[in-house]
């Protein structure tokens, strides 16, 4: 954490080469692994392909924003340590973040389906959040039910 002020400005991302979408150049980023873009590009445009392959679909990116708005959560829970207790106390998650923790639940229970290539792995992945099933969308309900199991403790958010 800064012990001054906090940073303001976030870094401009440039869209992708194939949609013209920061949301795909940042979902590329987070797949990626030891800087090898082109190879984190080819799954994920893989992905995508196979995705809208298995659900009928034409528009890749009608795609990509219904499978990500069936897993952003809208409330998480954070610890909070109050005297010599720690509480999970409920927050509301900020649309950036929202983004961010669908994106990596995705690539990581695509990277934890073993036995299959990992375009394939998150093109399923995707094709489950489309219909608001698997284990992203899994998650995100059991985030939420958390924060609603702690709504005793949301008055110590800070």
């Amino acid at each position: 954490m800064p012990r001054r002020k906090r940073a303001t400005l976030r870094r401009d991302i440039a869209p992708d080469p194939r949609f013209g979408s920061e949301l795909a150049q940042r979902f590329i980023n987070k797949i990626m692994i030891s800087g090898k873009k082109s190879t984190a590009e080819r799954i994920f445009y893989g992905a995508l392909d196979a995705a809208t392959r298995k659900l009928g679909e034409t528009d890749h990116i009608t795609v990509l924003h219904k499978a990500l708005d069936n897993v952003k959560p809208m409330l998480a829970v954070k610890s909070r340590r109050i005297g010599g207790a720690t509480y999970q106390v409920p927050v509301e998650v900020t649309p950036q973040r929202q983004v961010a923790l669908a994106m990596r639940w995705f690539v990581d229970f695509a990277r934890a389906r073993k036995g299959i290539p990992m375009a394939r792995a998150l093109g399923n992945e995707l094709a489950d959040a489309y219909n608001n099933q698997g284990a992203a969308v899994k998650r995100r309900e059991d985030t939420h039910k958390m924060a609603e199991a702690n709504k005793a403790f949301a008055h110590y958010r800070w």
